[in-house]
């Protein structure tokens, strides 16, 4: 048992092996990704076509208001998710942090389980992105074969991320500055024409909001009348938030490529929640600003599943305000959104698989990696299951990306709800073995309630998270496996590992805190020379934007 209390020796890699049940390769990876690539990886597996053409779909059935609550409510979720991961993985910053925590925090079939989900749930988003990227050009024109589209977009995820992370961190920096321009000028967009700077001259101000102007505003109702439907149309627009935000474990997902992660990661996790809360819950209050939710060109649009962004409120508003060009400049920025959302997700399903094999839970070729430090074996076989984007060739590539949807949500509230259940096991291991929280390099605020508060709102939507499938006259088989798969296979994922490896469940007083792998990290950062920071204006950028 690791004692901290006292100055005993820390155990040898044998030991920590034997402790944590597995005896894994060695972690090969390489600290290449610098601090204004982390800063902005997070909004890159973050913002797609959720946020600028999808969230149309949950305006329509919740209304302005009950969209810019759900948003304004769930990001304090992700606060609560990105208090307990930063914690955690500021201080033991490795590859695939939260999965390997789930193993020597709780229990190596809690690890397993966690991987595996978080695995599958990252290799879906890929096709999902992918399938995205060809509805976006299809705005322009549809002469191009779907074919030739997703081979082009897998080749280059594979280039960039088979080559180096630093090509990967260096193409998702660019990439998401793209997104930061789109998701601010959407914005200054709203507000200038609100006014009246548009070429209607029309102040329409919250119009959209007034029930006077709009019928059945600010709060829509769905399925159901009154009371009832108003509320199934706030938990519409509250199930869509938790499909749509996230960002903490992408960042964390960085622990073990980042330089210097005692000083890089938590300046990362401190400005993941003033970035969503500026571009999810400003976003989606200008959503129901610039168009009603029952306007009939976006219903339209959506049940016809409207090529790229000529289904996304902003469009339909520019378009309703004869704005000619900036549709196609929309457009574009979308399909580069899509695009680095789709190489993170490579990313991110990649080391999670690298991570199981360095904890012995998948093959050992699996954490082998090329002399640039990148797991070549685990990123072409998570390529390999991208290939189902080839699905949309025979199905309408609607229907394909609903698929995608229902899949991944589940999963990613699974994901949430192992990773505050593994802090709580992390917090009171270290108060049970007496090691004082000024020993962390990053505390947050709210703890352990964080963990709980996250643990119990992901937890409860993870299973309502599809019950529109469970009302009178709405069973569909598919719809009912693709919305709860995840949480079926998560239990027989647990049970299988306990029974075939015989696993145990770790006590608080056993725990162990990856001591030798915290050794390497501080003989890293004491023996490295630390950046050094850019002089000047871009010093002054950079702070502003970046850090």
């Amino acid at each position: 048992m690791e004692n901290e209390k006292g100055d005993e020796k820390s155990p040898d890699v044998e030991t920590v092996s034997q402790l944590s049940g597995t005896s894994g390769p060695r972690d090969q990876t390489r600290r290449s990704l610098k601090s204004r690539h982390i800063q902005l990886i997070g909004i890159g597996g973050t913002i797609g076509t959720a946020l600028f053409v999808q969230i149309g779909s949950a305006l329509t059935e919740g209304g302005p208001a009950s969209l810019f609550i759900a948003f304004t409510l769930w990001s304090t979720v992700i606060l609560a998710i990105n208090n307990c991961l930063s914690e955690m993985s500021t201080w033991i910053p490795i590859s695939s942090p939260f999965v390997r925590f789930a193993d020597r925090f709780v229990d190596p079939a809690l690890g397993f389980t966690a991987g595996v989900n978080f695995w599958i749930f990252e290799s879906a988003l890929i096709p999902f992105e992918v399938t995205a990227f060809n509805l976006v050009l299809n705005f322009w024109t549809d002469k191009i074969p779907i074919t030739a589209v997703i081979a082009f977009v897998l080749v280059c995820y594979a280039l960039i991320n088979i080559f180096a992370v630093g090509w990967y961190g260096e193409t998702e920096f660019y990439l998401s500055i793209g997104k930061v321009v789109l998701a601010v000028g959407l914005m200054l967009f709203t507000f200038f024409t609100m006014v009246g700077a548009n070429p209607l001259h029309d102040v329409y101000g919250f119009r959209s909001w007034n029930p006077a102007e709009v019928q059945g505003a600010p709060f829509a109702e769905y399925i159901k009348t009154g009371s009832l439907g108003r509320f199934l149309g706030f938990l519409a627009c509250l199930i869509q938030a938790s499909f749509t935000m996230a960002g903490p474990e992408y960042v964390s997902l960085t622990a073990g490529e980042a330089e210097f992660p005692r000083s890089t990661l938590p300046r990362a996790f401190n400005s993941v929640f003033f970035r969503l809360t500026t571009f999810f819950v400003l976003g989606t209050l200008c959503v129901g600003i610039v168009v009603p939710y029952n306007d009939p060109n976006l219903i339209t649009a959506l049940s016809n599943a409207v090529p790229g962004a000529g289904s996304s409120p902003y469009v339909i508003a520019m378009e309703r305000l004869h704005i000619p060009i900036l549709p196609h400049i929309v457009n574009a920025l979308v399909m580069t959104s899509i695009f680095s959302a789709g190489n993170s997700y490579v990313y991110c399903a990649s080391r999670t698989l690298f991570g199981l094999a360095l904890e012995g839970k998948m093959p050992r070729f699996l954490a082998i990696c090329t002399s640039r430090g990148v797991p070549i074996y685990s990123v072409t076989v998570t390529l390999a299951i991208a290939l189902l984007a080839f699905l949309q060739v025979s199905n309408n590539a609607a229907v394909v990306l609903q698929w995608f949807v229902n899949l991944v949500t589940a999963s990613q509230l699974l994901n949430y709800a192992i990773i505050s259940f593994t802090y709580l096991r992390f917090y009171y291991a270290m108060k049970e073995q007496g090691i004082p929280r000024d020993r962390l390099p990053h505390t947050t605020f709210w703890q352990p309630f964080s963990g709980y508060y996250a643990l119990v709102c992901t937890s409860v939507m993870a299973f309502v998270s599809g019950y529109t499938v469970f009302l009178p006259g709405n069973w569909d088989v598919p719809t009912f496996l693709f919305s709860y798969a995840s949480l079926g296979a998560a239990p027989i994922l647990f049970i299988g590992w306990k029974i075939f490896r015989r696993s145990k469940w770790q006590r608080l007083e056993d725990i162990t805190f990856f001591h030798k792998e915290r050794e390497e990290i501080d003989y890293y950062e004491e023996t490295s020379a630390p950046p050094q920071a850019p002089a000047g204006w871009v010093s002054i950028l950079r702070g502003a934007f970046f850090e």
